[in-house]
Parts: C-alpha cells; sequence; structure tokens
C-alpha cells in the first residue's frame, strides 16, 4: 500500500496518520478540539530507534563506537525514524498499521512496525523494533505537542513520579536521583508502577497518559505546547540502560491515551 495520510474515525473522535512524514500522528480532534499542535513541530512522532539525546552522538554497540549524525549539536535526538517514510501495511476505519525500515545512518537493518488504534474515548500506540541481523541496542518513545491551551485556560499536569533524573548543563542526566522539582521541564521522570500523567484543559477535556513503561520526559518550557513523552529508558539510554533488540526478542512499548470530556 502507499503511504497516503489516513483518517481513523471513532464515536466523535477523528485521528490523522501521516506515514510519509515520519509515522507521526498529525493531527487528534475529539469534538471539536484538535489537542495535537499544527504547524512547525507538531502532531506525535515515534522516537525511534533512540529517544531524546545521544551525547556526542555517539554510543556503544557491544566494542564499537557508532556516530550518528548530530541533529541537535553537539547531540543526536530523537532517533532516525521521524525523517524517513513509512509504508501503510493496512488500514482500517479504526486501526492503521505502519512500518519502518531502519537503514543508514543507522548501523543495523531491522523493522520498526507501529499499530495506532482509534476508539472513541481512547488511543492506543504500539510500536515494536525487530532485528533482520545481529543483536543491537534500541529505545522506544513518543513525542506528542500537545496544545497548551485549548481556548480556555492554560492545560495542568498531575503525575506522581518517584524521582527526576538530574539535568547536567547538556541537559542530560547527570546519573543522580533527586526529588522531583517544580517546572517548567525539559526533563526526565522516573515512575516505577508505569507512566501515569493527567492534563487537564479546565472545562474542557481531562487526558491520560499511560504507559507500562517507567521513564517518561515532560517538556513544557515551549509557550504554545507541551509534551508527556512515553520512553522505554532515560535520555542518553543507549548508553546508559540499553534494551537490547535480539533476534529472539523485539522491543515492544505501549502507550494509551484516554480521555473524557469535562
Amino acid at each position: 500500500m502507499d503511504n497516503e495520510d489516513i483518517t481513523l474515525t471513532a464515536g466523535g473522535a477523528e485521528a490523522r496518520v501521516s506515514p510519509a512524514n515520519g509515522g507521526r500522528i498529525s493531527g487528534l480532534r475529539i469534538g471539536d478540539l484538535e489537542l495535537l499542535r499544527q504547524g512547525h513541530r507538531y502532531g506525535c512522532f515515534p522516537m525511534v530507534p533512540w529517544c531524546g539525546r545521544v551525547r556526542d552522538g555517539r554510543f556503544l554497540d557491544g566494542a564499537t563506537v557508532r556516530q550518528m549524525p548530530l541533529n541537535a549539536p553537539p547531540h543526536a535526538i530523537h532517533g532516525t525514524a521521524r525523517d524517513g517514510a513509512w509504508r501503510t501495511a493496512r488500514a482500517s476505519a479504526g486501526e492503521a498499521v505502519l512500518t519502518y525500515d531502519l537503514t543508514d545512518p543507522w548501523p543495523h537493518p531491522g523493522r520498526v512496525t507501529q499499530v495506532v488504534a482509534l476508539a472513541e474515548d481512547s488511543l492506543t500506540l504500539t510500536m515494536s523494533v525487530e532485528t533482520y541481523g545481529d543483536s543491537f541496542p534500541a529505545q522506544i518513545g513518543w513525542h506528542p505537542w500537545f496544545h497548551r491551551n485549548l481556548g480556555g485556560a492554560d492545560v495542568t499536569l498531575d503525575f506522581e513520579p518517584a524521582w527526576q533524573e538530574e539535568r547536567g548543563p547538556d541537559h542530560l542526566p547527570t546519573g543522580n536521583r533527586v526529588d522531583p522539582k517544580p517546572g517548567p521541564w525539559d526533563d526526565c521522570f522516573g515512575m516505577p508502577g508505569g507512566v501515569d500523567v493527567t492534563l487537564t484543559w479546565p472545562g474542557e477535556l481531562e487526558l491520560k497518559v499511560t504507559s507500562r513503561e517507567e521513564w517518561v520526559v515532560v517538556y513544557d518550557e515551549q509557550a504554545e505546547a507541551v509534551c508527556v513523552e512515553p520512553q522505554t529508558g532515560p535520555p542518553n539510554g543507549l548508553n546508559t540502560l540499553p534494551r537490547l533488540v535480539t533476534p529472539l526478542e523485539p522491543l515492544e512499548a505501549t502507550t494509551v491515551w484516554s480521555w473524557r470530556r469535562l
């Protein structure tokens, strides 16, 4: 199948999926409310095969040091798949399955599969990475740009992390865990029981972002948007907490966004 945009519908919910533009969710409309920012830095893109920044774009792959392009100098950020064209494997009214083949500059051949499933009160995103050959370290995550404001008061965030990764001057975790600090944030938090963050646009909508994964990056330093990013490890995790994709064991992760009108 081609990689034209796909529109999923369920009840009063509509999700737009853009395979050709990094496999991103380009829009999510609940009734008359568009939740995801449009224009520059928009929608929700998959972060794979790594999340956030990799220090100096380098990571240890077995005994080999790999160098990724520095797309956020001096670091590499958010993986390679968001810059590529994904393919539509299949699509129905409420579900789309997309695939992306890992290629240069990533050194290992592999395939990423993302399933986007829409219900009238939730969106479920599931991603997996499998290897065509050697084992390799990887991460999975999602980077949504939620509107800070839907027409009324600004969104509020409610979550109870067990810790915050101390952030160094290079924006990367130092390795120390500290008590959670007040925002604004461009920070990674640990939630060992699973990611559970509630966004509330007063008088309009409540949205819960959940995942079995225990890491979430919250970025709210932009005036227009708030990002809540569940992921399988912290920034620079290819170096500090690698998850191995093997021929027998792919890397998989899921996040669910569930909502109710207020």
